[in-house]
């Protein structure tokens, strides 16, 4: 017996010693990403801790690879500022995109740790789709929950990854013939080459009859790596349950997790919270290098 209970108490320190080990490399790796982005020309003045766990995490803790990751998010914000620096939750075009859709965070995480968003239509009509305003609600939304915990409970959690539900239900051809091909190829873009976290589903719910037609306008867009990750349920949203747990899901979609209107709620006043981190050049405004004085912030006159 005293044998057995010996291997134990050697095998548990043995982990706890890995534990602590593998602690120490990410913090010391962690530390050497933040001098390195302070000091690179290429990016923001600033990160947020967690924002930057997020990448890190998201290349498996190889530092190299996370500093590609970190300059090809910064340089494709730049290059499209209108749809990820020029913003403002509480403006025009943020309450008219809220008004009608939904782009919800849902809470807590799956048994694989993955973090699930939730997108539908509240009204129905077509006129009301905005495709690059919406866009930029989307990022702003995915901008707030990177610097959020993934579980209040225990921060020190994060998610493994990203699966997204499209809601399909309202959709007609007239929405699709709104969508905006520039807006549509940056936002695919930026899911492929620069989001902090690694995507894993999509889940296409309520799907029409005629999904075929908008599948044919939208593929060419979408890398045939990223289409493999597309699930598209059209008979139920039973088959949805074998991926994502109810206790997760809205009411509306046969789950535990609240109503839409109480989700909705709260990630609405997460957005508020953090209007000044949204709107922050310092956060993501990449300066040109002759212009790095201190004093220099022109981007919001």
């Amino acid at each position: 017996m005293s044998g057995v209970g010996g291997k134990e108490t050697e095998d548990s320190g043995t982990t706890e010693q890995l534990q602590r080990d593998r602690d120490r490399e990410r913090e010391r790796d962690l530390k050497e990403l933040l001098e390195w982005f302070r000091q690179n020309e290429k990016l923001p003045k600033e990160i947020e801790p967690l924002l930057l766990r997020r990448f890190y995490q998201c290349m498996f803790g190889n530092v190299e690879e996370t500093q590609k990751l970190i300059e090809v998010n910064y340089a494709l914000r730049n290059r499209h500022p209108h749809l990820f620096i020029q913003r403002d939750p509480l403006d025009a075009d943020s309450r008219r995109t809220f008004d009608y859709a939904d782009i919800l965070p849902l809470p807590g995480l799956t048994p694989e740790k993955y973090k699930v968003s939730l997108y539908c239509f509240r009204d129905f009509e077509a006129t009301k789709m905005h495709h690059t305003e919406d866009t930029r609600a989307f990022f702003m939304v995915s901008d707030c929950r990177f610097v959020t915990p993934d579980d209040p409970g225990n921060p020190e959690i994060l998610s493994e990854g990203e699966v997204q539900i499209f809601d399909m239900k309202g959709t007609t051809m007239r929405h699709i013939s709104r969508l905006t091909i520039s807006t549509l190829r940056a936002y695919i873009k930026f899911l492929q080459l620069a989001f902090p976290v690694r995507l894993r589903a999509i889940h296409m719910v309520n799907c029409p009859t005629y999904l075929d037609r908008i599948v044919s306008v939208v593929k060419p867009f979408i890398s045939e790596e990223v289409f493999k990750l597309i699930r598209f349920h059209t008979v139920s949203m039973e088959s949805l349950y074998e991926f994502v747990p109810r206790a997760m899901l809205p009411e509306e979609y046969g789950g535990g997790a609240g109503s839409l209107e109480t989700l909705r709620t709260q990630t609405q006043k997460t957005l508020v919270e953090h209007r000044d981190y949204l709107m922050n050049p310092n956060h993501w405004v990449v300066e040109k290098t002759e212009k790095r004085n201190g004093n220099s912030w022109r981007f919001f006159k």
